[in-house]
């Protein structure tokens, strides 16, 4: 494979950093979720992504399709089964009954402990159980096709890191990193930072390092690498004892196996300031250097910001600029994925500042 490389020239002097980014995000639009018992428009919507795209285009950013196919990618990270039932989740839910067109479907039993996973029931509702994790990542027609190209534009990163960018954002949504090997989960249906970190491996890249810094534990993500020794995961988030996903993302969770120590959770409690956050950080990108990484994924979360309606961590605006400097100086070529905010309207100033904070500062 030819080397990832990344220029040390003036940041000023190069164009700035490409965004992967395509309006079928709009396709995965449900109407309203469950949260905290009570019925409630989606706080991931296609908003969020519209924010982003028009800061972008604002500061003068060069947005690009996604073109690869992540099937042969997909097919190493989740399960051929699940990836089935995702495909086909919305044209079956249909079949029961047209009017469904109309309504959104949630799983209302889950195989939890003695109960059987490996056996497929027939039935739909139960079988969404099955590959679900929660009831918080509602389906609707576009679903498939909108996540199928966040998944796309991880692997078209991939290839322009190899093709010599230094480093590349994926404005996509929905999110990912809560998306295990063979279910859904918070607001997530395929994993596309495991899903970049996979194809920079099957090109050759001999290590990556993943770093989720979104508020909440990127607990598909961790699983789908806990015994490998070849991706790092790092994560710094909300305590899982009070905050979501709650049953991952602990500070004993070091990795098994081969992957025993290439697992590192960073968790925070609720309310952190700016300044213990980015403690955390200088630990995470420690260990990252220490891993001698030939690129890096981050899982870009920015519902760690101040006004998050579901967060309560309390980083500004700037803040971001600050997070891409650090991670600039890591020195790697780095694939940004976006994964939650869910403070729309802010979503894309903070984005930005994000990247143009790690442009000026290479």
């Amino acid at each position: 494979m030819k080397a990832l490389s990344h220029s040390v020239c003036d940041p000023f002097a190069r164009p700035p950093m490409i965004t992967l980014f395509s309006e079928q995000h709009v396709l995965h639009a449900p109407q309203h979720e469950f949260f905290r018992g009570e019925r409630v428009p989606c706080f991931e919507s296609p908003a969020r992504a519209r924010f982003v795209q028009q800061q972008l285009v604002a500061r003068g950013h060069l947005l690009r399709e996604p073109d690869a196919d992540s099937r042969p990618v997909l097919a190493q990270v989740h399960t051929a089964r699940y990836l089935a039932f995702l495909e086909g989740a919305w044209a079956d839910w249909l079949a029961l009954d047209p009017g469904h067109a109309d309504r959104q479907p949630f799983p209302s039993v889950w195989p939890v402990r003695s109960l059987r996973a490996d056996v497929e029931p027939a039935n739909f509702t139960a079988r969404l159980g099955l590959y679900s994790m929660d009831n918080g990542s509602p389906l609707s027609a576009g679903t498939w096709a909108a996540a199928k190209v966040g998944a796309d534009a991880a692997v078209s990163a991939t290839r322009l890191l190899h093709a010599g960018e230094r480093a590349v954002f994926c404005a996509t949504r929905p999110p990912g990193h809560h998306a295990g090997a063979d279910f859904m989960g918070g607001y997530c249906f395929l994993n596309n930072a495991a899903v970049a970190a996979q194809a920079l491996r099957m090109q050759g890249c001999r290590r990556v390092a993943a770093l989720d810094v979104d508020y909440h534990h990127g607990n598909g993500t961790q699983t789908l690498f806990y015994e490998r020794a070849d991706v790092l995961f790092v994560s710094l988030h909300g305590d899982p004892r009070t905050e979501y996903p709650f049953y991952l993302g602990h500070a004993d969770e070091t990795g098994r196996g081969a992957g025993e120590g290439f697992n590192l959770n960073l968790p925070l409690p609720a309310g952190s300031a700016a300044s213990t956050w980015f403690e955390a950080l200088d630990v995470a990108c420690a260990r990252i250097a220490r891993h001698g990484a030939d690129a890096l994924v981050v899982s870009l979360g920015l519902d760690t910001f101040a006004g998050d309606p579901i967060s309560t961590f309390a980083l500004q605006a700037d803040d971001f600029s600050r997070l891409g400097e650090r991670l600039s100086r890591l020195g790697m070529p780095t694939i940004f994925v976006l994964e939650g905010g869910y403070a729309a309207a802010e979503l894309g100033e903070n984005a930005v500042n994000v990247i143009e904070g790690f442009e000026q500062a290479g």
